[in-house]
Formats: C-alpha cells, structure tokens, sequence
C-alpha cells in the first residue's frame, strides 16, 4: 500500500468552458490557464484531507504488519515440525504428519481471513480518496468558470496542456483563494454507498 497523492488520482477536469454558442461564427479564444496539480496540492481541504488520508493508510499499513508477523511466524514453526516429522517413522511420523495437516489448513484459512481484512481496508481508503476528490471537483469546476469570466476568458485550459503560455494568463491564484473560501474543508470519508463502485464478480467457467 502507497503513499496515496490526490493529484495521481485526480479524474480529467473540465476545464474548457465556452461563452455562448453561436451557429454562424465562432468568436475569438480567450484563453485562461489553470494549474490543477498545484489546486490540489495546496488547497486547504486538499491538504487536510491528504493529512487524513495518509493517516488511515498508516493505520492500515500498521494493521497488516499485526496480521501478516503471527502467520509468517506459524508458517516458520509448521516448516520447522514438518522437517522433525520427516526424520519419524511409522505411527510417529504419521501423527505428526496429521497434526501438520490441521495446522496448514488452520494457517491457510487465517491467510484467507487476514487477506479479506487487508483488501477492506485498502478499498476504504481508495474509496474516500475518490469521495475527496469527488467534493474538491464539484466546487472547482464552476469556481474555475466564475474566474475565467471575470478575467475576461471564454477558454479554460489546464498548465499541463500547454506548452508555453503568458504569466498573465495564469488564474490559478484566484482559483485557488476561490476554493479556499468556499470549500474550506471536505469530508474525509469513504463514497456514500450508492456511488460504491459494484464489486467484480468472479467468472464462472462455462461447460461445454
């Protein structure tokens, strides 16, 4: 489990809003440029809910180091049994070698078990960055289409796209105290369930 950035997870902004639309011509581009990956780097949600995210991933990092050290440390000891029952004969070797067998398959349902827990925990804090996401994005995009107006622009392209462009048509800064003051906080907090993505179903295999 990574370290988990909300810009590596960041869905495509819309970040091209049109003025109004004509049939017969098309006006002139006024082009504004937004850096996205600062947005969500530096916004004051985006840094605590990054704070918070990073916190529940220790959490779950520090819990599979609790699971996972008793079942290497089983699998080490069943190892070391099965070693001592093979140097056995007869009867001997036999009873031990059944006992061996209980406790593998004890290990191998506690693997499964620990395994299930892991992948919950590793779900939730995807969930939540996304629902993070979620929130930060649905402020943006019409803070983003309010500042482009006021700065004059019917264009709104990300910094990434471009390849050069003017400091003057940079409007990240006034996105960003927009956000600040609108959106000061999110909710930390995985999807509401509705929006959970459906888990994958196995396949079965089809008989001929």
């Amino acid at each position: 489990m990574n370290k988990i950035a909300l810009g590596a997870a960041i869905a495509a902004i819309s970040l091209t809003i049109p003025a109004a639309a004509s049939a017969q011509k098309v006006g002139n581009a006024a082009v504004a440029v937004v850096n996205s990956e600062r947005i969500f780097r530096e916004c004051t949600a985006c840094v605590s809910a990054q704070g918070q995210i990073q916190t529940q991933l220790n959490s779950a990092r520090q819990r599979a180091q609790q699971l996972g050290q008793p079942i290497q440390t089983e699998a080490q000891s069943i190892e070391q049994a099965a070693r001592a029952a093979r140097a056995q004969q007869g009867a001997a070797r036999t009873t031990a070698e059944a006992a061996l067998q209980q406790r593998a398959q004890a290990l191998q349902q506690r693997q499964a078990t620990a395994g299930q827990e892991i992948q919950r925990l590793e779900q939730n804090v995807q969930s939540t960055q996304a629902n993070v996401v979620r929130q930060i994005n649905e402020r943006l995009n019409p803070i983003i289409s309010q500042v482009m107006e006021r700065r004059g622009a019917n264009v709104a392209v990300d910094v990434a796209a471009t390849l050069a462009h003017s400091p003057s048509l940079d409007i990240t800064n006034d996105v960003l105290a927009a956000l600040n003051q609108a959106l000061p906080s999110v909710t930390v907090a995985p999807l509401p369930q509705q929006q959970q993505p459906a888990p994958v179903q196995p396949q079965q295999p089809t008989g001929r």
